[in-house]
């Protein structure tokens, strides 16, 4: 049954059939004047004289709540297109802050800004987008490690690598990591025999959260890290003794921010590696928690050369080289030095301690031949995806019920 449309749109619709009919009639030149062609077809002449004019239909014209130009629709559609294509679909919160970066790109003063409810409108107007809701990997199903979505992630990587040409010696994995800045690393001891239960070792007793940010390179190398200490102000006392390269940010809980991680892109990343690059691209390996690629991210990555991709949820242990080989090393050692500290006479570990410590940590857990085994061991250099999913589980299956025909003979 077809839809029922209201007498408001049928009369609009034919009015308009009339006015295209004396729009033809005037450029054949079957009636002399507008005035005739507008009585005879029973139009409006404005509406005849406007059209001459070059003035479309508001139904087909474009409507002023379009903030975007066509060109910067569509490139915000391929930017969709992009983010999904590398395992990082955006939100809608996400979708409107890259359309009023499109807008800021302008100059207008004062900036303009798309609506609380433009995404939406922007999706219902692009029929090759969809808005769904995002399925929840729940760690049960993780636990399963179903080998489809990692082979989805290999078939990624593989296909960025050679759509751009990258190198293997391109190819870097970034990630954080926390630490409660005086705890120790659980540890093997020796006790008596009949002593049933984990031992405790004695803490320092500061539990302040620091953050670093660390990025290695396939090749065996790794960049400077990036400190992130729980604060407000920076003390001159942290940069005595701080290496070269290295970054110290300060947030108020300790953990990295949008801002920190576009500081760390732009300050660290680029001109640590650019210098290296035996390529045109970059490949920039990051899990998908957080909001690492933000539109304003993405858009520095972009002009650098820089092809961030995201590991599917849940799948660091297995994909991501600084879980697999470097993280729990550091933590170990690190944990071992505050533990020596604390023998020591030390029973507060403080920022400066940390700054002491960590680079000696650090230096234990990055060994050239470390990160070159982190890369191996999660498939990525040399490309090696079976070195993975040989390790996997069965999947998760949803088993087939019996026929009627089949239960009975059982």
């Amino acid at each position: 049954m077809p839809p029922i449309r209201s007498r408001s749109s049928r009369n609009s619709t034919e009015q308009e059939g009339r006015i295209s009919l004396a729009l033809k009639a005037i450029k054949n030149n079957e009636i002399a004047t507008i005035r005739e062609v507008a009585r005879h077809f029973d139009v409006p002449r404005s509406t005849l004289r406007r059209r001459l004019r070059g003035v479309k239909d508001r139904a087909t014209s474009r409507a002023n709540s379009h903030k975007l130009t066509e060109t910067e629709e569509e490139t915000l559609e391929k930017w969709i297109f992009s983010m999904d294509s590398r395992g990082g679909a955006p939100r809608h919160s996400t979708v409107r802050e890259m359309a009023d970066l499109l807008l800021q790109h302008r100059g207008n003063t004062p900036p303009i800004s798309v609506g609380e409810n433009w995404v939406t409108n922007f999706v219902r107007r692009h029929p090759t987008l969809s808005s769904r809701f995002s399925r929840r990997y729940n760690y049960e199903r993780a636990q399963c490690e179903d080998p489809k979505v990692i082979g989805e992630w290999f078939n990624l990587v593989q296909k960025t690598v050679l759509e751009f040409g990258i190198d293997p010696d391109d190819i870097y994995n970034f990630d954080e990591t926390g630490f409660a800045m005086g705890l120790t690393a659980t540890a093997k001891v020796i006790t008596r025999s009949d002593y049933y239960g984990r031992r405790s070792l004695l803490q320092p007793g500061n539990r302040e959260w620091v953050t670093a940010i660390e990025c290695t390179n396939a090749s065996g190398w790794a960049l400077p890290p990036c400190v992130i200490f729980k604060g407000k102000n920076y003390i001159e006392s942290w940069f005595d003794n701080l290496r070269k390269g290295w970054r110290l940010e300060v947030s108020p809980n300790g953990w990295t921010s949008d801002e920190i991680g576009l500081r760390w892109l732009e300050k660290l990343f680029i001109p640590s590696t650019t210098s290296r690059t035996k390529g045109r691209y970059r490949l920039l390996i990051l899990d998908g928690h957080g909001s690492h690629l933000i539109p304003k991210f993405d858009e520095i990555c972009a002009e650098n050369n820089i092809i961030p991709i995201c590991m599917p949820p849940h799948s660091s242990h297995l994909l991501q080289p600084l879980d697999v080989g470097c993280f729990a090393a550091l933590k170990r050692s690190y944990g071992r030095f505050v533990e020596t500290k604390m023998r020591n006479g030390t029973n507060h570990v403080d920022k400066l301690d940390f700054l002491d410590v960590y680079p000696i940590a650090r230096d234990e857990a990055f060994k050239s031949d470390t990160i070159k085994n982190s890369f191996a061991a999660t498939g990525l250099v040399p490309f090696s995806p079976d070195r993975v999913i040989s390790k996997l589980d069965v999947q998760l299956r949803t088993p087939t019920p019996l026929r009627a025909g089949v239960a009975n003979q059982a």
